[in-house]
């Protein structure tokens, strides 16, 4: 397995701050969300997650995307069975207003899975966002709100630079440490250091 060359910590890239409603809109909660859905407005074939009270529509998902985060999943699945659980495309609750989809978390375990409510930030150890056509939005907005929220550790899953960008410390919205991971080198969840991953077999 290769071995984690630590380079050194590469400034933070500032979170931009909670947006401003204007006036006249329509701020929605989770539980207008779910109301749609229950009423039929959202489906299970609507692409949309709910952030900051703003209904975002998803980027479809192609074949690259789809691949990796399989990948993933069999990876982190295989190295941490009973010690969290691997949560594909689901959502972490992360106040009354915002719910987003992340591709992949790692969460704490419980015994019921969370039947009775999605996890939330204090129940999320990683969150990863695999990156392509998406990268503009994963990269801002996405990073942004879950640094203002206080996950503590981001993967961004570089496909077209071939490359792991861990974000981590998140502290007054804004992530303080960052570090690049690249092929030739090897990753691990600070909650779990000693299960490390090569990069190579993370991309493929």
């Amino acid at each position: 397995m290769a071995t984690a060359s630590r380079l050194p910590s590469m400034a933070p890239i500032p979170s931009p701050p909670a947006p401003e409603p204007p006036a006249g809109r329509v701020r929605f909660t989770v539980s207008d969300y779910y109301r749609m859905a229950e009423a039929g407005i959202l489906d299970e074939d609507s692409r949309v997650e709910l952030i900051d009270g703003d209904l975002i529509a998803m980027c479809p998902i192609g074949p690259r995307h789809s691949a990796e985060v399989n990948r993933l999943t069999a990876l982190l699945s295989a190295r941490l069975a009973g010690r969290a659980i691997v949560s594909v495309q689901n959502p972490i609750r992360l106040d009354d207003h915002s719910e987003p989809e992340p591709d992949l978390m790692l969460v704490r375990p419980r015994e019921d899975y969370y039947a009775s409510a999605h996890p939330g930030p204090a129940d999320a150890l990683l969150l990863i966002e695999v990156m392509d056509s998406s990268a503009a939005y994963d990269r801002g907005t996405k990073l942004g709100l879950y640094a203002r929220f206080g996950v503590a550790e981001v993967w961004l899953i570089d496909l077209d630079e071939y490359r792991v960008e861990v974000h981590l410390a998140p502290v007054d919205g804004i992530y303080t440490q960052r570090l690049i991971r690249g092929r030739g080198q090897a990753v691990a969840p600070a909650a779990f250091p000693d299960v490390e991953l090569d990069v190579d077999a993370i991309l493929g």
